[in-house]
């Protein structure tokens, strides 16, 4: 039997906040930085989204079909491309015409609802399955959550909700001896079949790629495929931010032409074959149940979530953002509730991480502020006029 190659690819845009100061409280409830927003999204859809899905479906239509892979596309990251690059939007929807692209469900607002609220994350769960048939047509049955956060609970959630497939991270800590490279299930639902990122090959590709003191720079298309046919399992996942090609890797690193020869690579030499994530968890069996007791994710060397709620500034924004679900299920304002929404993405409390080891640089890469304690206060007084806007709303309504 061959061995699968599953090739997966995260999207996502977080709508930037504008600098909001304490004396905004109160007076201006516009939060957000429509110009960072704009510009950002154009430079990465010139840069990534519009040559990259050129480049899949090139590869797609070469390969007869035999190359395939799979995308979540954040709610957010649809609402910008709504706004400021329609086009985006058109190019995927080639790719989804192929029959070749698995379009996955995920959290609307990409957040972390599933940490703290189990009917906030149901509401952005069947919200972000709606959005992909309404622009897509195609009904998501596969599941990858926020970061690749997941634990037992989680996964029992989401079995309930009709996802028996899941996408997760292949954690150390979680696997022990055990490779990520089969299937496996989840032991608070069965029938339930995990995916684990294999974040070594993974990784070669998304943070190693223009590394020219990684000793086995420069990766090509004929080496990753002779170590994907080394490898022993039955599938090996390939999880990654698809701002990785022409972002994060510039196309002068080359990492479009090692996308452009990768398919052909892999399916000239032989025992290899790409799979959708669904098409993975329908032709394979799992070897074994996998316990995760607590959540794990994809980030940092810790594979948990103290990327997002590790130091008490997260933790405090986190449990006051979340302590207003109550009330706004009462006043149920569909401005508020977007508010909210945008309020939850993930990378609010990312920018607020205090980590500076070996993580460190990954963090400021990725941020805006100067410094964590800036976006907590920058976050804080966002926040402030918003629960004063919700608790008059709910005087209003009462």
């Amino acid at each position: 039997m061959k061995k699968n190659i599953c090739l997966y690819f995260q999207v996502h845009q977080p709508t930037r906040l504008r600098l909001y100061r304490f004396f905004d409280i109160g007076k201006d409830s516009h939060y957000y930085d429509d110009f960072a927003n704009r510009t950002i999204l154009h430079r990465i859809a010139t840069k990534c989204y519009l040559p990259m899905n050129e480049l899949l479906l090139d590869a797609i239509k070469r390969q007869d079909g035999q190359f395939k892979v799979a995308f979540s596309i954040s709610g957010t990251a649809l609402e910008q491309f709504d706004r400021y690059a329609p086009e985006v939007i058109e190019s995927f929807r080639k790719l989804a015409d192929t029959g070749c692209v698995e379009f996955l469900c995920e959290t609307y607002s990409h957040s972390l609802a599933s940490l703290i609220s189990v009917n906030e994350f149901r509401h952005q769960v069947e919200r972000q399955r709606a959005t992909v048939e309404k622009y897509f047509g195609k009904t998501p049955t596969a599941f990858r959550n926020t970061e690749l956060i997941y634990s037992d609970d989680i996964g029992a959630e989401l079995y309930d909700m009709g996802f028996k497939t899941v996408l997760t991270e292949g954690a150390r800590h979680i696997l022990g001896w055990r490779s990520p490279d089969f299937l496996y299930s989840n032991p608070k639902a069965p029938k339930q079949k995990l995916l684990l990122r294999n974040y070594a090959f993974s990784d070669d590709i998304a943070f190693r790629f223009s590394n020219k003191g990684w000793d086995e720079w420069p990766l090509t298309s004929e080496k990753f495929t002779h170590w994907l046919k080394e490898a022993e399992g039955d599938i090996i996942n390939l999880f990654m931010d698809y701002e990785t090609f022409g972002e994060h890797q510039s196309a002068e690193t080359g990492i479009f032409d090692f996308m452009k020869a990768l398919p052909g690579a892999v399916l000239e030499a032989g025992g290899l074959a790409f799979v959708t994530p669904s098409e993975a968890a329908s032709k394979l069996k799992p070897v074994s149940e996998l316990d995760v007791h607590e959540p794990i994710s994809w980030a940092d060397e810790e594979r948990d979530v103290t990327a997002w709620l590790g130091n008490e500034l997260q933790q405090d924004a986190f449990n006051k953002l979340y302590g207003l679900v109550e009330k706004l299920s009462i006043i149920d304002d569909p401005v508020l509730w977007a508010d909210f929404a945008h309020l939850q993405e993930s990378d609010h409390f990312y920018y607020m991480c205090t980590k500076f080891f070996s993580d460190g640089d990954v963090h400021k890469y990725f941020n805006p502020y100067d410094t964590p304690y800036e976006a907590f206060i920058n976050y804080m007084n966002v926040l402030s006029d918003f629960i004063i806007r919700v608790n008059d709303a709910y005087a209003a309504k009462n």
